[in-house]
């Protein structure tokens, strides 16, 4: 009777401490100064998902420091915080870290960077409209005003995967005085030229806004790409050079394009990254690649002596975003940043 009594006062208290480290997660609007008038006519008025940590209800008076989470390409901050089916659920991924000791509470911020190209590279043009200035000032500000952050630069961190990962590390060089520490999942977009296929960019020129649901994976890349790094007012109806026209390379366009790649900027932040109290990046062997250019930037900082965790692991761009996120991203920033 005793054994039995026994079990059952475990089996409470486990039930007990899994349910104690439920957070609960909701979905906000936030409005965009620097998104309004953007040429493609996507809103302003943008979807955030922020995720508040066990301690958030329990604990009225605690303060806590706020993780800026970036997702990628075609992404949207509702698949990535479980408001849809995707092959990620960060909330469970962040509950599972804190219940294994692997992590601290923090709130969780992902703001939705899906528009009408699949996702706006985190940068700012007329095209798409100033993201760098809505996610790095603006949404940062939104939520010091509205939640219970610690709201000092220490207490920040920014983290992203593939799109997110290249717009952690270009928001982040660029703004050392939001963040204390970046870390970038398998980034994209880090090196490589642009493409000037020529079937590729014949059926390009011919698409409109309307039609770009429809096309495929690289053809919608190519557009995000041409219109986040080379906008131009005069050409509608989407608002954007391609690096070819007529069959023929556009070199002053292509020049735009590479200019915009991280290793192509990464030296003039030098000194910027080195005011990071933690930089982390990881990339899977597999990950075809964005696995090279990741050791490029690796190797890049390890001669400029800016100190940075590296990690290279067996997995695609994918497989393993789940599983690092728990075991290296979230225990990175428990460790860098101020609680």
């Amino acid at each position: 009777m005793k054994k039995l009594l026994l079990l059952t006062a475990l089996v409470m208290m486990s039930f007990s401490f899994v349910n104690a480290q439920k957070g609960t997660k909701e979905r906000i609007k936030i409005h965009s100064q620097a998104l309004e008038g953007n040429l493609i006519g996507d809103p302003a008025e943008r979807d955030v998902t922020v995720y508040l940590p066990p301690s958030y209800a329990s604990n009225p008076n605690q303060r806590f420091p706020v993780l800026y989470m970036l997702h990628g390409f075609t992404d949207t901050d509702s698949q990535w915080f479980g408001w849809e089916d995707h092959w990620i659920n960060l909330q469970d991924v962040i509950e599972e870290s804190i219940a294994e000791g692997l992590s601290k509470e923090m709130i969780v911020v992902m703001p939705n960077a899906y528009n009408t190209f699949k996702g706006s590279m985190y940068a700012s043009s007329a095209t798409i409209g100033d993201w760098e200035t809505f996610v790095t000032q603006e949404l940062v500000n939104y939520v010091d005003e509205n939640y219970r952050t610690i709201p000092d630069k220490n207490s920040r961190g920014l983290a992203g995967h593939s799109m997110g990962g290249y717009g952690t590390l270009r928001l982040g060089m660029k703004n050392p005085n939001v963040y204390a520490a970046i870390y970038a999942l398998s980034p994209c977009c880090m090196d490589g030229a642009a493409s000037t296929n020529p079937e590729l960019m014949k059926k390009l020129e011919s698409l409109g806004p309307d039609q770009l649901a429809e096309t495929s994976f690289f053809e919608i890349a190519a557009l995000a790409t041409s219109a986040a790094f080379a906008p131009n007012p005069q050409n509608p109806p989407l608002y954007l050079d391609l690096p070819a026209k007529d069959g023929e390379p556009r070199q002053e366009v292509i020049n735009k394009i590479i200019a915009n790649r991280t290793l192509s900027f990464v030296d003039q932040y030098i000194m910027n990254l080195k005011k990071f109290k933690a930089i982390g990046m990881d990339a899977g062997l597999q990950d075809r690649g964005i696995s090279e250019a990741t050791k490029k930037l690796h190797e890049l900082l390890e001669s400029y002596e800016v100190p940075h965790f590296y990690d290279s692991y067996e997995g695609d761009h994918l497989n393993r975003i789940a599983e690092r996120i728990k075991t290296k991203a979230l225990p990175f920033f428990s460790e860098s940043l101020n609680f």
